[in-house]
């Protein structure tokens, strides 16, 4: 067990962080200046979790299921050939607004909302899409929400107490705010609320599944790689509701979720633990 923490561990340091993580470190999290988040806050226990690349590739797969939002993705996105590249720019954005300083993470929302701007299209089945759509665009951001708070509260190491649930999709309202999204849910329940919500709109499609295709079964990836890849997309689907894995085609088999996945989600999470040393790195706040 321990050679396979080791050999985890050198390879998702190497694919998620890179050669950079002391440049992005210093960067984001100890370069001073007020932040927009207080070190109190649970965004902070959250997203300094390893267990966020579980929900990042959980986030992605329920994503995929509402047919404008992935014509977005699979119009304008590279994650067939990128995989570990889509994920590590999801990471650099939260890591950025939750614990950068607050005028770059300013800069950073306004970039992505230009890039944002650029993304419109007619999907598969003939609609026209917008990456601007408020509607759209509260999707993705809930879909986001509920992943990091389902894989946290299975495979993190700092649980939250119902409070700092609700708290967590307070703060993650705040970006969210700033994205344009508009009434974003500020408590647990009505993340769920809103959930149900969008779900007459959510529907398998040959885009969803090729999501599948690309991030689970076949990752354009060398050996050495597709390990520690593989582990966490098994720990991702091991943590998505029934009716998701339905829709996806994916499938739910409670014996061995229970005895090999989702132990194989704690092993991740402990090897990029040790790996990154996120849980170990303190913002600085002036």
């Amino acid at each position: 067990m321990e050679q396979i923490r080791l050999a985890l561990a050198t390879a998702l340091r190497d694919r998620v962080i890179g050669d950079n993580a002391e440049e992005k470190q210093a960067a984001i999290m100890l370069a001073p200046g007020e932040r927009w988040f207080g070190p109190d806050r649970p965004i902070r226990i959250v997203h300094t979790d390893a267990s966020m690349f579980i929900g990042g590739m959980r986030a992605l797969l329920l994503q995929s299921l509402h047919p404008l939002a992935m014509a977005g993705v699979a119009q304008h996105s590279d994650y067939r050939n990128d995989p570990w590249g889509r994920l590590q720019r999801t990471a650099d954005f939260l890591a950025v607004t939750s614990f950068g300083p607050a005028e770059l993470a300013e800069k950073t929302v306004e970039r992505v909302r230009f890039i944002h701007s650029k993304v419109e299209g007619v999907a598969s089945d003939g609609r026209p899409y917008s990456a601007t759509d408020p509607h759209l665009l509260r999707w993705v951001h809930i879909a986001e929400v509920d992943s990091f708070l389902s894989t946290h509260s299975m495979f993190g190491s700092t649980p939250l107490t119902p409070e700092q649930a609700d708290g967590y999709v307070q703060d993650m309202a705040v970006i969210a705010s700033k994205l344009g999204v508009p009434a974003p849910p500020t408590s647990v329940q009505a993340l769920h609320d809103q959930l149900k919500m969008y779900r007459r709109e959510l529907k398998s499609t040959p885009e969803s599944r090729d999501v599948v295709k690309y991030l689970l079964l076949q990752p354009p990836l060398d050996l050495a790689a597709r390990v520690p890849y593989s582990l966490i997309g098994a720990a991702a689907v091991a943590t998505l509701p029934v009716w998701a894995r339905a829709d996806l085609r994916l499938p739910w088999l409670p014996l061995t979720e229970r005895v090999v996945l989702k132990p194989v989600g704690s092993l991740v999470t402990t090897a990029i633990r040790w790996a990154t040393g996120v849980d170990r790195v303190e913002p600085v706040t002036q």
